[in-house]
């Protein structure tokens, strides 16, 4: 099997075929260097399980599985690596659960006691026995795979397009004060919500206006620290791209979760080096066409802590269509 991990959309019935959608996590920790996960009990369904649940209108699958995990056992965790998603029939159709690593540490869960009646730390051996659907051993094998690999500890490297601006040809004044316009404003607000699924402690940002506005919700929900960087403007990147392209190879040695928030014509030179740090069939996913990117939309990198500037994920989340 490959060393890496890639996104599992592609392995999910199409959205024509999926009547109920849910997104959930399998929280993990290692205990003197053995792995265990978190399984839940549910008394509607007297069955053992992982914490997850449906979407509400306007989310997406990582918010979802963020906030479940919070309902259901208390623990508010941000998420690792993509796990491969499952799906089976319904009464309604078919329904596809999305999962995520998440770690967990030492914090203790804390029950509903509706929803979830219990909980138990256990090695994934022993999750095995007691998973009640076998559908669900398919992201534990995925997880304990990339354990063994030592790929399950990652950071969050996130790029972000800036949301929807006002026009050029509305504006006449200085392109790096060109602000949002008001879908924009919306989606700067959706982007909030999306980034807090992997909550990165940084956010590096081009310092036109546009970009500010579309990282300043979650940077003031967050608490985060926000650095302004002027070689990923899009006149210092197209004047200097290789300036550029070391700001963001510079995020590698922080090893900090990040995010990274800049205009169009600069993508290409992200991507590029993005591209020198993971394997090929990763790479593959990453745009390749104008305009790569839709406004507020977003990459996600999940880089190894162990092998350093090693990319071991990659996924692509769009917050907030108008």
């Amino acid at each position: 099997m490959s060393a890496d991990v890639q996104s599992p959309a592609d392995a999910v019935p199409s959205a024509t075929e999926v009547a109920v959608t849910a997104a959930g996590t399998l929280c993990w920790r290692t205990e003197k260097g053995r792995l265990e996960v978190l399984l839940i009990h549910r008394p509607r369904y007297d069955d053992w399980s992982w914490p997850k649940g449906k979407l509400d209108d306007g989310e997406t699958t990582p918010e979802c599985a963020v906030r479940e995990t919070h309902e259901e056992v208390g623990l508010r965790v941000h998420l690792g690596i993509p796990l491969p998603s499952i799906d089976y029939a319904v009464s309604s159709g078919r329904k596809v659960v999305h999962y995520w690593a998440a770690k967990a540490d030492r914090l203790k869960p804390v029950p509903d006691g509706k929803e979830v009646d219990e909980y138990l730390w256990c090695t994934p051996d022993k999750a095995r026995l007691l998973l009640t659907n076998p559908s669900d051993v398919e992201p534990l094998d995925a997880l304990e795979e990339a354990h063994e690999r030592r790929d399950l500890g990652t950071w969050p490297l996130i790029i972000v397009r800036h949301a929807k601006a006002k026009p050029r040809s509305s504006w006449s004044r200085a392109e790096g004060e060109r602000p949002l316009a008001a879908t924009g404003r919306r989606q700067a607000v959706a982007v909030s919500g999306l980034l807090q699924a992997w909550r990165p402690e940084r956010v590096i940002s081009s310092p036109w206006v546009r970009c500010v506005q579309t990282v300043s919700p979650y940077v003031a929900k967050a608490d985060a620290k926000l650095k302004l960087v002027d070689a990923i403007t899009e006149h210092d990147a197209a004047r200097k791209p290789g300036r550029a392209r070391a700001a963001v190879e510079k995020v590698f040695d922080k090893r900090n979760p990040v995010a990274i928030c800049t205009h169009r014509p600069v993508l290409p030179l992200v991507f590029g080096v993005l591209r020198g740090h993971m394997a090929a069939h990763l790479a593959a996913l990453l745009p390749v066409a104008d305009p790569y990117l839709s406004p507020g939309e977003a990459v996600i990198c999940q880089v190894s802590s162990v092998n350093h500037g090693r990319i071991v994920s990659v996924e692509q989340y769009r917050a907030y269509d108008d």
